[in-house]
């Protein structure tokens, strides 16, 4: 008799760097990854997903050939692998900040080279050589550019006249005696899906269910949740001040002059506006953490 059990959806996560932050993103989604240091399939709490660990550089290559249903991969090797994918959302997520990453090209500090140009006929290193030969490319620049295996700061000087690197901050770079003179290209993660798996009915709602709620665990972490209670001769003026995705939800106390007030905020806000509302007749205010938000 045939088989009639679904077989699972296969994700690719990615293994380094984002590593730990897409676990932690997962985590706030909703899903319990249990990850194992001699294994490169951790586990998940959701018996449709099966999860893989591989290298960002080589995540879109394995979804367009179908080995991988979806994973999450940087928008940077898609471009470098010119990988046939569905794009299905971006996730604004790195490993130390929420801010795109750049893919710089960089000199010595001491190097004469002050623009692009200046490295005509020259060497350059870097582990994205095709978007950087397609950089120089339109700006009618001919340089050598060779692949480097790791450790691509130290090669400059001496090994190379340049380097184009990946840097989310510029510390590393600074740290070796680096200058950036251009940005190739900026980057966020992407979570993609192999073409035929798309059009799977079953996989496509698992792909677009996981991507809200991804969506909605990074949106979460701009916002919070305020609570606060407020009489009814100062209800207007409170919630004049306040913010809103929507609009705030009001609900009246078991003492009907006194009204509830929930509203969900940009935490950057908070310092300056819990003193405002208190200022307008607010009183017990609370503000809590979010996991998710889904607009």
């Amino acid at each position: 008799m045939a088989n009639d059990t679904p077989k699972k959806m296969i994700i690719g996560l990615p293994k380094g760097s984002l590593e730990q932050a897409t676990y932690d993103l997962f985590a706030k989604a909703g899903y319990v990854i249990s990850p194992s240091r001699r294994s490169y399939y951790p586990g998940i709490d959701d018996p449709d997903l099966s999860l893989i660990l591989l290298r960002p550089q080589e995540m879109a290559r394995y979804v367009e050939q179908g080995n991988l249903d979806c994973g999450l991969t940087g928008k940077d090797w898609i471009l470098e692998n010119g990988s046939d994918v569905h794009e299905i959302c971006e996730l604004e997520y790195s490993k130390a900040t929420t801010n795109p990453v750049r893919w710089v090209l960089a000199v010595h500090e001491d190097a004469p080279f002050q623009k692009p140009e200046d490295l005509q006929g020259k060497t350059i290193a870097t582990e994205a050589v095709n978007m950087t030969r397609r950089f120089l490319e339109q700006k009618g620049i001919q340089a050598h550019v060779e692949f480097s295996w790791g450790a691509t700061e130290v090669k400059c000087p001496g090994l190379v006249d340049a380097i184009v690197e990946l840097t989310e901050t510029g510390s590393s770079l600074r740290a070796n005696r680096l200058r950036i003179i251009a940005t190739i290209t900026e980057s966020t993660t992407r979570f993609i899906a192999n073409h035929a798996a798309w059009k799977d009915a079953a996989k496509r709602t698992k792909m677009e269910h996981l991507a809200m709620l991804l969506q909605g665990a990074l949106l979460a972490r701009k916002k919070v949740g305020i609570k606060l209670n407020v009489a009814a001769c100062a209800l207007d003026a409170v919630t004049a001040i306040l913010p809103s995705l929507k609009q705030p939800t009001i609900s009246h106390l078991k003492d009907k002059d006194w009204f509830a007030i929930e509203v969900v905020v940009d935490e950057k806000t908070v310092r300056e506006l819990m003193p405002r509302l208190k200022q307008a007749g607010a009183c017990d205010i609370i503000e809590y953490p979010l996991n998710k938000v889904i607009p």
